[in-house]
C-alpha cells in the first residue's frame, strides 16, 4: 500500500511575524553562528555609535565585556529616540529594537552623511539573537529604560532617572540557543577591529575593556563609560589623528618599506568619498584593507575593482612610458603589481548597496568608477613627483613577473617530473592500505625517530606516515619556485596529492585528517607554525574543510608501580596527583625522567622490603609516584604512541581553524 501523500495546501504555508525570521535563519543576517556571528554581533551596534561619530553627533565609544561575556556599548550620540512613533504607535526606541527594517538611516533628516547602516536590522537582529538586551538612553534630561528577551520587550519603555547626559547604552548577552559552539568573546579579535575603526574615523576616542575578571558587585544602573568608574581592569584605547596613513604604518610597523613616501589621497568624485593610503614593502604578500562607509568589506567590492584595474593600468603605463617596459615585453599582471602592497581603501557613500545584510562585499556600482577616477589622477601625480619611489615600485613589479614565471616553471616541472619517472609518493612517506580518503590520516612527524616509533605503533590500514626532517622552509617567505625545491615541501605536497597552485584540486586530497604531530617543545612549536602558514598560503579550503588537525600528545606519564596515567599539562599532572592521594607531592618533588624498567625495579624492592612500611608509602600500598617528561614524540615507545596520540579511541586532536592560525582560537576533541 502506498503512503498517503502529505497534505499540501494554503494551511502548510508557513508565515514568520517579528524577529521569528532571524532567529530561524541567523545566518542570512550574520553569516554563521559560528565565532564570526558571534562577534558580528559587537559590529552591528558599534556601526551604529561610529555611525553618530560619523555624522558629528559623537565623538566618544566605548565596548566592554562583562562577567559572563555580556557586551555594554556606550555612545556620547544624541540617543535613540523614545517618544511615540508615528506608525507603529509604540515608541521609537521599541521600533527600532523590536522591528525588522526600522531605522533613521532610509533618508529623511536623520543621518545626512555617510552611514554603515543601510537595511534597518543591526539592532533588532543583535536583540533578536541574545537572552538578554537592554537598551538606556540619555536624553532630554533623562534616562529611558527598556528589556528585552530573544527579541521580544519584556515591558514598555519608561524613565529610570535624570540625567545630564545623552548618549545611548546597548546591553546585550548573546543566545547560547542559536551559538552552539559557544558565547566566549576573542579579545584580540574584538580590539583588532576597534583599533581599525579608529584610524577611519578621525575624532573619535575608543575605549575597549575587558572587566570578565573582575569579581566585586559591578553595579552600574544609570551609569555611562565604565572607563570614568577607575576600577583596574584590562582595556585600551584609540585616537589616531594621522587616519589611514597611520593605519598603513601599523600594518608595516614590522616589515621594510622599499619606498619612502607613502602615497596618500582623500578627495571625492561622483559624490563618492574616496580615501586610499598605500606603500609597497620588502615582501610578497599583499595587505588589502577595504572598507565602505567605515564596514569593513573582506569580500571586496566595486571600490576594491576600482582599484586594483586602475592600479594595474597606471604602473604599467609609467613602466613603458619611461622606458622601463620595452615593446616586446609583456605587462605586468594584477597580481605583480599588487605584489609587497600594503594598501587600505575606505570610500563613503550616502546611498549604499551591500551584497548581503553581513555587508562583506560592496555593491554600489559609482563607487567603481569614483576610485577610478581619484586614484587615476593622484597616484599618477604620486609617480611623477616622486621619480625614486615610481622606480623601486616598478622593480618591485617586475621582480614579482620574472619569478611567477619561474614559479610556474619549476611548478610544472615538478608535477611533470612525479608523473613521468613513475613516482607520486615520496620515498619517506610510509602510506596507509586503504584507498579511501574519508579513513586515511596522515601524521606529518617532526624527526626521523619520532618518525619511526610511529611508523611501528601506527593502524597500517588508515594511517600514513610522512617524518620530516628539521624546520620546513618559511613559504611567507619564499616564492613558489624555491618552495617547490624544497625536498620537504614537495615530499608533503605530492604526499596530499591536490597539486598546489592553479591546479590545486581538493577533491583530489588523498587524506581527510592531516595531523601535525610536533614536539612539546620551542622547535616543534616553530615546526608547527612553519606548516601553518603553509596550509594557511597555499590550502585555505583543506583548513576550511575541517582537515588540518593538531596530535596533543601528553607531556608526562604517571606511573605508580604498574597503573600508569598520563598528563597533558602540568596542571593536569598535579589533579591527576590529587586524584591519587598525593597531594603534598609540589611540583619538581617526585621523581621524574625514571623510566619503566628503574620503575619495576624498584617496585619489586619495594616488595622485598614489605609494602607499608616505607614513610611515602599511600593508601595504594604504592611509592612516591614517578614521573616522566616527554620532552618529544621520540622519547615514546610504539605502544605509548598509539594508546596517547594515535589511538582514535584515545587521542585528543586539535582542529585547526582559521580563527585558530589568526587569532589562537581552537577546538580539541577526540577524533
Amino acid at each position: 500500500m502506498a503512503a498517503k501523500e502529505p497534505k499540501y495546501d494554503a494551511s502548510s504555508i508557513q508565515v514568520l511575524e517579528g524577529l521569528e525570521p532571524v532567529r530561524k535563519r541567523p545566518g542570512m543576517y550574520i553569516g554563521s553562528t559560528g565565532p564570526d556571528g558571534l562577534h558580528h554581533l559587537i559590529w552591528e551596534i558599534f556601526d551604529n555609535s561610529r555611525d553618530e561619530a560619523m555624522n558629528g553627533h559623537a565623538d566618544r565609544v566605548e565596548v566592554a565585556i562583562l562577567p559572563g561575556d555580556i557586551i555594554r556599548v556606550v555612545d556620547n550620540g544624541r540617543g535613540i529616540p523614545t517618544d511615540i512613533h508615528p506608525k507603529t504607535k509604540v515608541s521609537a526606541l521599541e521600533t527600532i529594537m523590536c522591528t525588522l527594517h526600522a531605522g533613521g538611516k532610509f533618508g529623511g533628516d536623520g543621518y545626512a552623511g555617510a552611514t554603515g547602516g543601510l537595511h534597518g536590522v543591526g539592532a533588532s537582529v543583535v536583540n533578536a539573537l541574545s537572552i538578554m538586551c537592554k537598551v538606556e538612553v540619555h536624553h532630554d534630561g533623562g534616562i529611558f529604560m527598556q528589556e528585552y528577551s530573544q527579541g521580544k520587550k519584556k515591558a514598555n519603555v519608561k524613565q529610570i532617572g535624570k540625567s545630564k547626559l545623552h548618549g545611548t547604552v546597548v546591553t546585550f548577552k548573546p543566545d547560547a540557543e542559536i551559538f552552539k559552539e559557544g558565547t566566549t568573546f576573542n579579545w584580540d579579535k574584538i580590539v583588532s577591529h576597534l583599533r581599525q575603526q579608529a584610524y577611519l574615523v578621525r575624532g573619535i576616542k575608543i575605549h575597549v575593556i575587558d572587566a570578565r575578571g573582575y569579581e566585586g558587585k559591578l553595579d552600574i544602573e544609570g551609569e555611562t563609560y565604565l572607563s570614568d568608574l577607575g576600577f583596574e581592569q584590562p582595556g585600551i584605547s584609540f585616537y589616531f589623528e594621522g587616519g589611514l596613513k597611520s593605519l598603513v604604518k601599523h600594518y608595516n610597523i614590522f616589515s621594510k618599506p622599499i619606498h619612502k613616501n607613502i602615497f596618500y589621497v582623500d578627495k571625492s568624485a561622483e559624490n563618492v568619498g574616496v580615501e586610499i593610503a598605500l606603500q609597497y614593502v620588502d615582501d610578497m604578500a599583499t595587505k588589502m584593507a577595504a572598507y565602505a562607509n567605515n564596514i569593513p568589506t573582506p569580500e571586496g567590492g566595486t571600490h576594491v575593482t576600482g582599484f586594483k584595474t586602475t592600479l594595474t593600468r597606471l604602473v604599467n603605463a609609467y613602466a613603458r612610458k619611461n622606458g622601463i617596459l620595452k615593446e616586446k615585453d609583456e605587462n605586468l599582471t594584477g597580481d605583480d603589481a599588487l605584489e609587497g602592497l600594503t594598501v587600505v581603501i575606505s570610500v563613503k557613500l550616502r546611498e549604499i548597496q551591500f551584497e548581503g545584510q553581513t555587508k562583506a562585499k560592496l555593491g554600489s556600482m559609482e563607487a567603481q568608477s569614483a576610485v577610478a577616477t581619484v586614484f587615476s589622477d593622484s597616484f599618477s601625480l604620486f609617480l611623477e613627483e616622486n621619480p625614486d619611489d615610481a622606480k623601486e615600485i616598478i622593480n618591485k613589479g617586475l621582480l614579482a613577473l620574472r619569478a611567477r614565471k619561474a614559479a610556474k616553471a619549476a611548478k610544472d616541472s615538478v608535477l611533470r617530473k612525479g608523473a613521468l619517472e613513475g613516482f607520486s609518493l615520496p620515498g619517506k612517506l610510509a602510506d596507509c592500505q586503504t584507498n579511501d580518503p574519508s579513513l586515511s590520516e596522515l601524521f606529518i612527524v617532526e624527526g626521523d625517530s619520532a618518525g619511526g616509533t610511529a611508523k611501528m605503533g601506527r593502524d597500517r590500514v588508515t594511517q600514513a606516515i610522512l617524518p620530516l626532517r628539521g624546520k620546513i622552509l618559511n613559504v611567507e617567505r619564499a616564492r613558489l619556485d624555491r618552495m617547490l625545491g624544497s625536498e620537504q615541501i614537495k615530499n608533503l605536497v605530492l604526499a596530499m596529492g591536490a597539486a598546489i597552485g592553479d591546479t590545486f584540486n581538493i577533491d583530489k586530497c588523498r587524506y581527510h585528517k592531516l595531523i601535525i604531530a610536533t614536539d612539546a617543545d620551542v622547535d616543534g612549536a616553530h615546526i608547527r607554525t612553519l606548516l601553518l602558514t603553509f596550509f594557511y598560503r597555499y590550502y585555505r579550503p583543506i583548513i576550511d574543510a575541517g582537515y588540518v588537525y593538531i596530535a596533543q600528545p601528553p607531556l608526562y606519564k604517571i606511573a605508580i608501580g604498574k597503573e600508569l596515567h598520563y598528563a597533558f599539562s602540568d596542571e593536569e599532572k598535579m589533579a591527576t596527583l590529587k586524584k591519587l592521594g598525593f597531594e603534598n607531592i609540589e611540583q619538581g618533588e617526585s621523581e621524574e625522567g625514571v623510566s619503566e624498567e628503574e620503575t619495576e625495579t624498584e617496585e619489586d624492592e619495594t616488595e622485598a622490603k614489605g609494602k607499608g612500611k616505607d614513610k611515602d608509602t599511600k593508601k595504594t600500598g604504592s611509592k612516591k609516584p614517578l614521573i616522566q617528561r616527554y620532552k618529544g614524540l621520540g622519547e615514546m615507545n610504539a605502544e605509548e604512541l598509539w594508546e596517547t596520540t594515535m589511538d582514535p579511541k584515545t587521542r585528543v586532536l586539535k582542529i585547526v581553524s582559521v580563527e585558530e592560525i589568526i587569532y589562537g582560537l581552537s577546538e580539541s576533541k577526540r577524533v
